[in-house]
């Protein structure tokens, strides 16, 4: 990619700035490093960390495009380069309040943990609903108590799926990581 000067990043950056005025960049932390499996391999357990573009990506999009405006998905096992690399682009990055509890007082999930640099939901749409996460039913009032805690954070943006605005359980959820559904049509 870096060879023919990210030519695919460009275009598709470009588009989506045509499309949106700010975008999220799922699994940002690739940027920094990334696991590779060979595409022969049985099991992902062979594979390899790589080192990824880095910041000469978004400085051959910056060359090319100017500003973007973009949110940078850091969510998972994130390590200090892919937390540099988005702080030295400028990019908020995430918190999502439910991974915030059973943990300690670091989690930087919780409230007093946001930066202001940073976009906070209540969950995410590969999440459940507030209401499942929680285990509670629809007629506790937490979901609202999880919505004006992410409202209230020192966050620049605050991200609540509408599932979670009407309250809704398990059958509103928008994703299932790793899986897929597949249709079928009758003829």
């Amino acid at each position: 990619m870096e060879k023919d000067g990210f030519s695919w990043w460009i275009r598709r950056i470009r588009r989506a700035q045509d499309l949106y005025d700010e975008f999220r960049i799922d699994h940002f932390r690739g940027f920094a490093g990334y696991w590779a499996v060979p595409s022969e391999a049985r099991v992902a357990m062979v594979g390899r960390w790589k080192v990824g573009p880095g910041k000469s990506l978004f400085d051959a999009i910056s060359r090319v495009i100017g500003k973007i405006n973009i949110i940078a998905e850091d969510l998972g096992v994130i390590t200090e380069d892919v937390v540099q690399l988005r702080k030295s682009i400028g990019a908020p990055g995430m918190a999502v309040l439910q991974f915030g509890f059973g943990s300690d007082a670091d989690n930087p999930h919780l409230p007093h943990n946001h930066e202001h640099n940073q976009v906070v939901y209540p969950g995410t749409h590969d999440n459940d609903t507030v209401l499942k996460h929680l285990k509670i039913t629809e007629e506790d009032d937490i979901s609202w108590a999880l919505i004006e805690a992410v409202l209230s954070s020192v966050a620049r943006t605050a991200i609540i799926p509408m599932q979670d605005l009407l309250g809704l359980g398990n059958s509103a959820r928008m994703n299932i990581p790793a899986t897929q559904v597949i249709l079928l049509q009758n003829e």
